[in-house]
């Protein structure tokens, strides 16, 4: 019997999963940032300070209205078939005035559904809903670190001219 074909394939799928496993934690570059876009369907950016990030509110890399304009060293990890988003964001000398929920009753929002290597363990118990931007956030602050992430679920209140559909979402998938 013929072995050399199963050790091939043996040895390919060894390589596949050490690549899957060992991928999301490298640093940024060409090649993870093109197979995390392709294979995982998530983009991360990292700005400096908050005038840095995008102002469009459609763009994926937007902050929310309520994240202070002093902020620094800020992290956004989107999924791109979606609005899913996680936000790390260091506070100035402008404290967080939030969060705050005053439109209606926040929305159960389940857990996260992205990670980052920068992304605490442990934040469920101090996640607080924000709700006055076009989607609902959980908040997590500790220290000047503000942690927040969002689902895209609608904030409640917010209308369907607050919540207009991306081109992210509107992009077909074939």
């Amino acid at each position: 019997m013929n072995r050399r074909p199963l050790v091939i394939a043996a040895a390919t799928l060894g390589v596949v999963a050490t690549a899957a496993l060992a991928l999301p934690n490298l640093p940024p570059n060409p090649l993870t940032d093109s197979i995390n876009d392709r294979v995982f369907e998530e983009k991360s950016k990292h700005y400096a300070t908050a005038a840095d990030a995008p102002t469009r509110a459609n763009a994926p890399f937007t902050l929310p209205s309520w994240v202070p304009k002093d902020a620094t060293d800020i992290r956004i990890r989107v999924r791109t078939t979606g609005e899913a988003r996680l936000i790390r964001f260091t506070l100035g000398a402008t404290p967080l005035d939030g969060p705050q929920c005053t439109a209606g009753t926040p929305k159960d929002l389940g857990g996260r559904k992205l990670n980052a290597k920068w992304w605490p363990s442990g934040t469920r118990a101090e996640e607080r809903p924000e709700c006055r931007d076009a989607h609902q956030y959980q908040v997590a602050v500790r220290g000047k670190r503000v942690y927040a992430w969002t689902d895209g679920t609608p904030s409640p209140g917010a209308g369907p001219q607050d919540n207009p559909p991306s081109a992210t979402h509107a992009r077909s998938r074939g």
